[in-house]
């Protein structure tokens, strides 16, 4: 069911980008479970009681089809698209940065509900733009000084010297500790699958790359061996 939800999710975009459609606000709650029907299955982590007790069973859906929904803020591509879009913990880097931003951006969307899948819960939660970057890196490594060098004037504040102006310009102890406390995101996958981690790791790697011009489409997504083992496997 887990790698059916991840597959259902990258063919919505396959579909929405072959229509030349950008949704730009891709995230769980836009994404829907097409029946509501579902299986009461035995939860036995960490559970001591008796299989009577309801509050240790977990409601499966029957199904893993999925619909995506609020079409309020999707848009063609076209030239000169800077202005902010997509739901904070979903949003690109690109488009913190001011660079533009176009497929890619639900790209990026896309790796974040994955993992937030795979996890049950936000991937970045947080509500301002320096200490996002700044967990990006902690989980996925330093960003390119290519996109740093290009940043726009609103995001400027947030370079310094050619890297990412962090610790030093965190607004607090606390956010410096949020920040800190996030694992690699290879670390984080580990902790929560147990068989093919190693190609879940690789297509997130992908999905969630920097640069946009380097990240993975949908379509590329979709091909990824992460799926196509899975479907050997069935």
């Amino acid at each position: 069911m887990f790698c059916s939800n991840l597959q259902n999710m990258t063919k919505v975009a396959v579909v929405m980008h072959d229509l030349c459609l950008i949704h730009t606000d891709l995230k769980p709650e836009n994404v829907l479970l097409v029946s509501s029907e579902y299986s009461k299955v035995y939860d036995y982590k960490g559970s001591s009681r008796s299989p009577k007790d309801s509050s240790y069973y977990k409601r499966v859906p029957k199904s893993s089809a999925i619909k995506v929904i609020d079409f309020g803020s999707t848009t063609y591509e076209r030239q000169d698209q800077n202005y902010i879009v997509s739901t904070r913990h979903y949003r690109a880097p690109e488009v913190i940065l001011g660079l533009g931003w176009s497929y890619p951006c639900d790209i990026w969307s896309v790796g974040c509900i994955l993992v937030e899948l795979c996890t049950g819960e936000a991937l970045f939660q947080t509500h301002e733009n320096l200490e996002h970057l700044a967990m990006m890196e902690r989980v996925l490594g330093p960003l390119p000084a290519q996109m740093l060098k290009r940043v726009d004037r609103h995001a400027e504040k947030y370079v310094r010297r050619g890297r990412l102006d962090w610790p030093e310009g965190a607004t607090s102890r606390e956010s410096m500790k949020a920040v800190a406390k996030l694992p690699r995101l290879q670390n984080l996958i580990m902790q929560h699958v147990d068989h093919s981690a190693g190609d879940l790791i690789h297509l997130l790697q992908g999905l969630l790359r920097y640069d946009p011009m380097d990240r993975l489409t949908a379509r590329d997504a979709l091909r990824h061996p992460f799926f196509s083992r899975d479907q050997l496997r069935r």
